[in-house]
C-alpha cells in the first residue's frame, strides 16, 4: 500500500495550510532503519516512534514497542529519524547578505518587504528539518509578527523564540551605522541604549512587546560600518550586568553577540546565557564559560558565507578584512570550547548564511570545529533545547515531547552531510515534507 494511503485520515494528512490550521489527531507509528533520539545515546536500530495527536508517546526498537491496534503504520525505510533540528541563531527578516542589494537595503527597501521575505525564509528553514529556531534581532518587531503568523497557521515555519530589537550602544554593531545623522538614529525602544537606565528600559520594552530572549551586541562585528575593529568591546560591565539582571527578573535569558576575547569574558562574567560567534575565544574565556555553563553558538555557516562574499568581491574592503579574520579564528575557537567542556549549541546566523541550507552547519561543526557527528547532532537538538529552556518540549525523541521529527537518508554518523538532506519533516504531528505533506 502506498504511503499516501497510509497517511490518509491520519494525523499525518492535514487540511491545506490556512489560518487556524487544524491540530493533528489520531495515532501513528513511524518506523525507520535507525532512530537517534538527540540525547547522545547510540542509535536505535529498526526503531519505532509512536505519536498520538501532536505528541510522542513511545520510542524504541520495533521488537519492544507496543503499537496500539488503531495506529496507522508508516515505514520510512532506510533513513535515520531524529528530533526536529533547532537553529539557535537566525535572522529570518530581511535580505540575505549574499543578495547583491543587501548592503544598501536599509534606506531603499519599502516597509513590509523584509517581512514578506521572512515568510519564505521561514518555510525554507522548516523544509530543511529545522522545526524550532531562535530569532536574534529584527527591526520593528517583525520577528514577533512572523512568530504570530506561524503560530496562527498562516504560514509554515519553525517554532520561534524571538528577541525583538537587538540591544547595542550608539554607533555599535547593533546600531544601523555609517549613514548620515538623522537617518537611522536609535532609541531604547529600538534597541539603542547607553547607560544602565536606558539598558533597563530597553530590556523592559522588548519584553513588553513579546520578546522571548534578549539579544545584545557585546562587541563590534564583521558587518559593522565605521572603522571599529571586530573585537572591540562595546557595553560596559555595569550595563551588561543590569541587562542580565533585568532580563532574569522578567524570565528571559541574554544572548550576546561577541567576537573579541575581552568582550566575550566580560559578557560571560555578567551572566549571559550564550556567546554568539565567539570567534576570538581563548582558553581562559573557555574555562569561564565551562564553569558558568555559558553556551557557545559558533555560527560557522556565517563565516563560510562572508568568505564567499569576500572572494566574490562583494564586500566593502574594511568589512572584507574583518570577515577573513573572524572566519579563520572561529574554527579554532570551537575546538578550544570543546576541549574545555563548554556546552555548544548549533546556530547558523542564517541571513548571513543562506536560509534553507541550515543543515550544512552540522557538516562544518564536524569538519571545521572538530565535533563528532553525534556531538554535532546533540548541539542541534537537546543542547539547543536546553539553552532555549524548552527541553521539556523539543530536542529529543521522548514521551511527552512535541512530535517534531526529521528523517535523513542513510546514516549521518557515517556521513554527516546526510543532515543537509532532510527527506521527511514533521512538526507537531503534521508532515510538511515527504509524502502526505500539507500543501
Amino acid at each position: 500500500m502506498r504511503l499516501t494511503r497510509l497517511l490518509a485520515a491520519s494525523l499525518l494528512f492535514a487540511a491545506p495550510l490556512s489560518a487556524q490550521q487544524p491540530a493533528a489527531t489520531g495515532t501513528v507509528a513511524i518506523r525507520a532503519a535507525r532512530v537517534i533520539d538527540g540525547t547522545g545515546a547510540a542509535p536505535i536500530q529498526n526503531g519505532i516512534v509512536v505519536i498520538t495527536d501532536d505528541r510522542i508517546v513511545a520510542v524504541g526498537p520495533a521488537s519492544s514497542v507496543r503499537v496500539p491496534a488503531n495506529a496507522r503504520r508508516v515505514d520510512l525505510g532506510d533513513v535515520t529519524l531524529l528530533p526536529g533540528f533547532i537553529d539557535m541563531h537566525v535572522h529570518l527578516v530581511g535580505r540575505e547578505i549574499e543578495d547583491p542589494k543587501a548592503f544598501d537595503a536599509a534606506p531603499r527597501d519599502y516597509p513590509g518587504f523584509a517581512s514578506s521575505l521572512a515568510a519564505e525564509f521561514a518555510r525554507r528553514t522548516l523544509m530543511a528539518g529545522f522545526t524550532t529556531a531562535r530569532m536574534v534581532g529584527a527591526s520593528g518587531f517583525q520577528d514577533i509578527g512572523l512568530r504570530q503568523a506561524i503560530d496562527g497557521g498562516y504560514v509554515p515555519g519553525p517554532r520561534l523564540q524571538s528577541a525583538g530589537h537587538s540591544l547595542g550602544i550608539t554607533g555599535g554593531h547593533c546600531d544601523e551605522n555609517n549613514y548620515r545623522p538623522g537617518l537611522f538614529d536609535g532609541t531604547p525602544e529600538t534597541g539603542i541604549a547607553d547607560g544602565v537606565d536606558e539598558v533597563r528600559r530597553a530590556v523592559r520594552y522588548q519584553v513588553k512587546y513579546g520578546a522571548d530572549v534578549i539579544k545584545t551586541c557585546a562587541t563590534a562585528g564583521v558587518l559593522s560600518g565605521g572603522t571599529q575593529g571586530i573585537g572591540a568591546s562595546q557595553y560596559s560591565m555595569d550595563e551588561l550586568e543590569v541587562m542580565v539582571a533585568e532580563a532574569r527578573t522578567l524570565g528571559r535569558k541574554v544572548a550576546a553577540h561577541a567576537h573579541g576575547t575581552d568582550g566575550i569574558k566580560r559578557a560571560v562574567r555578567a551572566g549571559v546565557a550564550s556567546i554568539e560567534h565567539g570567534s576570538f575565544l581563548d582558553e581562559e574565556g573557555a574555562r569561564l564559560m565551562a564553569e558558568r555553563g555559558t553556551y557557545l553558538v559558533p555560527t560557522m555557516m556565517a563565516a563560510e558565507a562572508v568568505l564567499r562574499a569576500a572572494d566574490a568581491g562583494a564586500m566593502p574592503p574594511l568589512i572584507e578584512v574583518k570577515a577573513r579574520a573572524a572566519a579563520a579564528a572561529m574554527q579554532n575557537a570551537t575546538r578550544i570550547a570543546k576541549a574545555a567542556g563548554v556546552p555548544i549549541a548549533l546556530g547558523t546566523d542564517a541571513g548571513v548564511g543562506r536560509h534553507g541550507q541550515n543543515g550544512h552547519e552540522f557538516t562544518l561543526m564536524v569538519q571545521w570545529g572538530g565535533l563528532t557527528p553525534m556531538e554535532a547532532i546533540v548541539a542541534g537538538t537537546s543542547n539547543a533545547a536546553k539553552l532555549l529552556g524548552w527541553e521539556d518540549r523539543v530536542g529529543t525523541i521522548a514521551p511527552g515531547r512535541f512530535a517534531d521529527l526529521v528523517a535523513v537518508p542513510g546514516d549521518p554518523l557515517r556521513d554527516v552531510t546526510a543532515l543537509e538532506r532532510a527527506s521527511f519533516v514533521m512538526k507537531g504531528g503534521i508532515v510538511y515534507k515527504g509524502e502526505g505533506a500539507v500543501r
